[in-house]
């Protein structure tokens, strides 16, 4: 990762729980030396992608992140595209649908819906990045996903989120094999302790997986039936997802939906 990419990646640690960050936290986010980080923030400053609060010293996304971010949906608009499907799927099951996008080497959500019809719901954090051995989604990517994001696992150690998260490439591995066996990726509190999801694919253009949508309910809700009727609905929204990227589905995965 060259010094760009490095700076770069500090915007990654920004969420709507963080939304802003310190240079001391930014230091414990990252693990680099501060002097490092500092000048990072500096450069990041300087092009508007950070901008620092003259009081609290703390540092939020600037003004060139929502100029891109404008650039981006007003020239290639897809968040408005995706999130009518996202909704809907999410009202007919009652529970939380999400997309996401491949991004380096996480995934980064773009839209979700939770329709509330339940008491209990499961908090999604859409300014989050979403980890791919963590998550359904992520195993999703991975087995469907370019190979080039294995070179990724196993690079530096995986977080444990939950105790019951995969940490090592054979079990990975397995995970992603049975994912593109079934189709589907199930993560049983994984990421969350009490969260349990199903995803599937969504391909680009070039017939590899360019991100994921899934569907995520409270452990005690996800039984048989609604992890079939989230599978039924997955595997329809997926492809329609997939027109908005200019997505092609591969020949192997079409013969299988036949």
């Amino acid at each position: 990762m060259g010094t760009t990419a490095k700076a770069l990646a500090l915007l990654d640690q920004f969420s709507i729980d963080r939304p802003e960050i310190g240079l001391s936290d930014f230091h414990r986010l990252v693990g680099r030396d501060k002097a490092t980080v500092h000048r990072y923030l500096t450069e990041l400053e300087q092009a508007g992608f950070v901008e620092q609060d003259p009081v609290t010293r703390v540092y939020r996304p600037g003004p060139a992140v929502l100029r891109l971010a404008t650039i981006r949906e007003t020239c290639f608009p897809l968040k408005s595209a995706v999130e009518p499907v996202v909704r809907a799927a999410a009202k007919e099951l009652g529970e939380l649908v999400h997309f996401s996008l491949l991004q380096g080497g996480a995934l980064a959500p773009v839209a979700h819906h939770d329709p509330h019809q339940h008491g209990t719901a499961v908090f999604f954090d859409e300014g989050a990045m979403l980890p791919l051995h963590g998550t359904a989604s992520g195993i999703s990517m991975l087995a469907f996903g370019p190979d080039a994001l294995w070179s990724g696992i196993g690079a530096a150690p995986l977080r444990d989120f939950t105790g019951q998260t995969p940490t090592d490439e054979p079990t990975l591995r397995r995970l992603s094999e049975a994912a593109r066996d079934a189709g589907y990726a199930l993560a049983d509190r994984t990421f969350d302790a009490d969260v349990v999801s199903v995803a599937m694919p969504v391909f680009g253009p070039h017939a590899a997986a360019s991100g994921a949508v899934a569907v995520a309910a409270p452990a005690g809700r996800m039984n048989d039936a609604l992890r079939e009727r989230a599978i039924e609905t997955l595997r329809r929204i997926a492809p329609v997802l997939g027109q908005s990227l200019g997505g092609r589905m591969p020949a192997k995965t079409e013969a299988q939906d036949a």
